[in-house]
Order: C-alpha cells, then sequence, then structure tokens
C-alpha cells in the first residue's frame, strides 16, 4: 500500500506517534525513511482537518532531537566498536566509505555538521552516533541538534502543509501551472538548505583525495 493511503487508514494520534518514533530511531542511527513518513504526512495534514500540523510538528521534532541525544550517548558509549558493528549489520549506509565521508564532514565543519546534516539522509543517521564517537562537546551538539531539528522537522511540516494547501486552491481555480508553481516557491527554502549540506559533504570528500597526493608530493 503506498504511504499517503496507509496513513489515510490509521488516527491522527496513531499517525503522530507514527512520526515521531520512525524519525527518532532514524535519528538514533538506524536506517529509516524519515523524511517519507514527514512529508507524506505534512501532505495528509494539509487534505484532513482531523491532523492538526503544528502538533505534528511538534512530534516530528522531538523525535529528532531525542532520537540523536540518544545516538549521541549510545557513540559516546560503544566508541568504534560501535561503528564497525553498524557497518557489518548495515553495509549499505555504514561502509568504511560512509564512515569516513561523514567522519571527515564532522572534523571539518564540527556541530555545523550535525546542524546540516538533518537534510542529508546519509548524515542525519550518522549525526548522533558519530558526534558521541567523536566526543564532539555535548553542549555544542545539544545546540546543533535543537536548531537542525526544529529548521528540519519543524521547517519540512510547514513547508509542505502549506504547499499542500495552496496547491489543492490553485488546482480547483486554475490549472496545473498553478500547482507547479506552488509546489516549487514552497520548496525552494528546502532545496537551498539541502544544497548547503551537500557542498559541505562535497568539500569534505575533495579535502580527503586531496591530502593523500599532498603528503606524496611532499615526500
Amino acid at each position: 500500500m503506498h504511504v499517503q493511503e496507509w496513513l489515510e487508514a490509521v488516527p491522527a494520534v496513531s499517525i503522530y506517534a507514527l512520526v515521531g518514533l520512525v524519525i527518532g530511531l532514524e535519528s538514533l542511527g538506524i536506517p529509516l525513511p524519515g523524511e517519507i513518513i514527514l512529508v507524506s504526512s505534512a501532505l495528509l495534514a494539509s487534505q484532513h482537518g482531523e491532523i492538526d500540523p503544528l502538533i505534528l510538528g511538534t512530534c516530528a521534532t522531538a523525535g529528532a532531537v531525542i532520537g540523536d541525544s540518544i545516538g549521541y550517548a549510545i557513540g559516546r558509549k560503544g566508541g568504534r566498536p560501535l561503528l564497525a558493528w553498524l557497518g557489518k549489520k548495515f553495509p549499505r549506509h555504514f561502509s568504511e566509505g560512509h564512515v569516513a565521508t561523514a567522519e571527515r564532514s564532522f572534523e571539518k565543519w564540527g556541530m555545523w555538521a550535525v546542524f546540516f546534516g538533518r537534510f542529508i539522509a546519509l548524515l542525519r543517521i550518522f549525526a548522533g552516533p558519530l558526534a558521541g564517537v567523536l566526543h564532539m562537546p555535548y553542549w555544542k551538539f545539544f545546540i546543533a541538534n535543537v536548531l537542525g531539528g526544529i529548521l528540519w522537522a519543524g521547517g519540512t511540516t510547514a513547508v509542505i502543509y502549506y504547499v499542500g494547501v495552496v496547491a489543492e486552491s490553485w488546482l480547483k481555480r486554475f490549472s496545473w501551472l498553478g500547482l507547479v508553481a506552488a509546489v516549487l516557491i514552497g520548496l525552494t527554502s528546502m532545496l537551498v538548505l539541502k544544497r548547503k549540506a551537500r557542498k559541505m559533504e562535497g568539500a569534505a570528500k575533495t579535502e580527503a583525495a586531496v591530502a593523500p597526493e599532498a603528503v606524496a608530493a611532499a615526500e
């Protein structure tokens, strides 16, 4: 069953709980489709009055912040052996290459990697545990975690909700051209943040590739 159709079949309270739980587990370090669930739920809220977007956004934000904090605690206690274990259990997401890329991003950008990592699926899964493994000061992690969680979870909920409301209204009054315009305008802010996050990740990869060549040249 399509995610949207499945969400329509369950009570509003269950949707709030589902969104908070899935996003919390994803932020904790378990590969789950948190963003898909959040977007589908926000779109559903724009079409059904019984789902409150404010409560939905609050649950999503709480799940993101709490999940990341638990992931940080687990990473701090488990250390690098934890990453090795995750690599065996989830090789697609926690491969050595992915871990190395995420670690370089953290070393280069620090708390900003946690903040912008919210907008990239891979870093969203890594942020909490890896920050703990690298012993990032908790106060820095907490600030980036809370601000990133509010902007990503709350912002995504608000944008998708209002896009859904506007799109439905425009679709009735105008044409598909109006729908396309509404979607493009509504998603612009989120895409800008995602682009910034990807640039950070790309810069980390480039720096890692250049470093060995510089060492070899020096020798």
